[in-house]
C-alpha cells in the first residue's frame, strides 16, 4: 500500500464538515495532551514514535479498518516513517504534510456576510491555534483586524478579491501569538492602528486607536467604530463594523471571557474587565453579531466553519456574563486562569518590536493552544 500526504487545508475541510477521521499521533504524550488536532468526529490514539521504532505489530489492533487514518507528528518526518510501516502492513494511510507546525499556521477563510454597500466581511479561522482574524472589503479597499504572522495569506486574499489593503488594526497587544499587522502595513503601505494604552513600549510608528475613532473603508458607508473595552489588556479595543458586527478581540469569546493577567496585572484589571463586559457591552444592541479574536473549543465553531453568535444570546448563555456579585466575579477571574501561553513574554516583546526572532523561532514560540480565556 502507498502512503499519501494530507494537507492542512484538506484536514481543515474535514474538521469543518465533521467528517470521520482516525488520528494516530506519534508525538510524546505530554505534547499530545497539551495540544492536538481537534475535530468533532475524530478518534485518536497516541503512541510515541520511539515506541514504534522496532515495529507496529502491537499497534495494529487499535487501528480501524473503516476510517481514514492520519498519522501526525511535530514536523512530518516521524509520521512519514510510521505511515510507511503501516502501509507495509496493508493499511491505506495518510500523513499530515508539515506536521503540527503546518497545522498551526493554516488559515481557513470563511465569508461571514455581505456588507450593506456590496462589500464583504471575512473571518480567517486558524483551526490549529484557535486564532480568528478579519478582513472587511468595500469599494476595492480592505481593512484587516488581528492578523496573524502569516501575512502573505491576507495580502494574496485581498489581491484575489481585487482589493487594496489600506488599514490594519490590532485590537490589543497580543501575548499568545505574533501579530502580522505591522508587517502587512509595511508591505502594503497601509495605516497600522494600535491602542496607545498598549503601545507605551513599542519601537515603531503607528496610528493611535482611541475610543470612538471612526475609520471608513473605501468611500462607502462601511465604518469601523472603535470602542475602548479594557480588561484583557489596558488598551483592549472592540470594533463595530457596518452597525451589525461586534469584533470583541480577547475581551469576550463565545463560551468564555478574556483573562486579565497576561501583563501580570490581573487584580488591577479585573474591574476594567467587568465594566467592559457588564456596562459598555450592555449599552450595545443585542442583535450585534459577536466575532471574537479566539475560540477555545470546537463546540464554538458553527456548521459553516465560522465562529460567531449574537450578543444577546451570549448574555444568556455565556457564564462569564452572568455573575451578578462583583466579588464572585473577581474570584472566578483570578482563581480560574489557565497556564500562561507558551513564550508569552517573548511574543509580547516581538509584538512591541523590541526583538526580531527569525521565522523558525517564531513558530516555536507559538507552538501550543491559545490560552486567552478564563476557564
Amino acid at each position: 500500500m502507498a502512503i499519501k500526504a494530507m494537507s492542512s487545508k484538506e484536514l481543515a475541510r474535514k474538521v469543518v464538515d465533521k467528517q470521520a477521521l482516525f488520528i494516530l499521533d506519534v508525538r510524546n504524550g505530554d505534547a499530545f495532551e497539551d495540544w492536538k488536532v481537534e475535530g468533532k468526529s475524530f478518534d485518536y490514539v497516541n503512541v510515541p514514535y520511539f515506541d514504534l521504532i522496532e515495529g507496529v505489530e502491537d499497534l495494529l489492533p487499535k487501528l480501524p479498518t473503516d476510517k481514514e487514518i492520519l498519522v501526525v507528528c511535530a514536523k512530518e518526518g516521524s509520521s512519514i516513517m510510521v505511515a510507511n510501516m503501516l502501509a507495509d502492513e496493508g493499511f491505506d494511510v495518510f500523513y499530515l504534510a508539515g506536521g503540527m507546525k503546518a497545522w498551526s499556521e493554516h488559515l481557513e477563510p470563511v465569508k461571514i456576510n455581505d456588507l450593506h454597500d456590496g462589500g464583504a466581511l471575512y473571518q480567517f479561522v486558524r483551526l490549529g491555534k484557535g486564532c480568528l482574524s478579519y478582513m472587511a472589503i468595500s469599494n476595492q479597499e480592505a481593512a484587516i483586524i488581528d492578523a496573524t504572522r502569516m501575512e502573505d495569506v491576507y495580502i494574496h486574499f485581498a489581491k484575489e478579491q481585487g482589493a487594496t489593503i489600506t488599514h490594519v488594526f490590532d485590537t490589543h497587544l497580543h501575548a499568545d501569538h505574533i501579530s502580522g499587522g505591522r508587517a502587512i502595513a509595511e508591505k502594503t503601505g497601509a495605516t497600522y492602528w494600535l491602542p496607545p494604552e498598549d503601545a507605551e513600549e513599542v519601537t515603531f510608528v503607528y496610528e493611535p486607536l482611541h475610543d470612538q475613532t471612526e475609520v471608513k473603508i473605501g468611500h462607502s458607508t462601511i465604518n469601523i467604530n472603535a470602542l475602548h473595552t479594557p480588561g484583557h489588556t489596558i488598551g483592549s479595543t472592540s470594533f463595530v463594523i457596518d452597525e451589525r458586527y461586534l469584533l470583541t478581540g480577547d475581551i469576550l469569546f463565545i463560551d468564555s471571557i478574556g483573562r486579565p493577567d497576561l501583563a501580570g496585572l490581573a487584580d488591577d484589571w479585573v474591574q476594567d474587565l467587568r465594566e467592559s463586559l457588564y456596562i459598555r457591552y450592555k449599552e450595545l444592541s443585542e442583535d450585534l453579531i459577536v466575532l471574537p479574536a479566539h475560540f477555545m473549543i470546537m463546540d464554538e465553531v458553527n456548521d459553516d466553519g465560522s465562529v460567531a453568535k449574537k450578543l444577546g444570546t451570549l448574555f444568556v448563555e455565556n457564564h462569564g456574563l452572568n455573575i451578578e456579585d462583583e466579588h464572585t466575579f473577581r474570584l472566578m477571574v483570578t482563581d480560574n486562569l489557565p497556564p500562561q501561553p507558551n513564550a508569552y513574554q517573548e511574543i509580547r516583546e516581538t509584538n512591541m518590536g523590541r526583538i526580531s526572532p527569525d521565522d523558525e523561532k517564531q513558530r516555536e514560540m507559538e507552538i501550543g493552544p491559545n490560552r486567552c480565556a478564563v476557564r
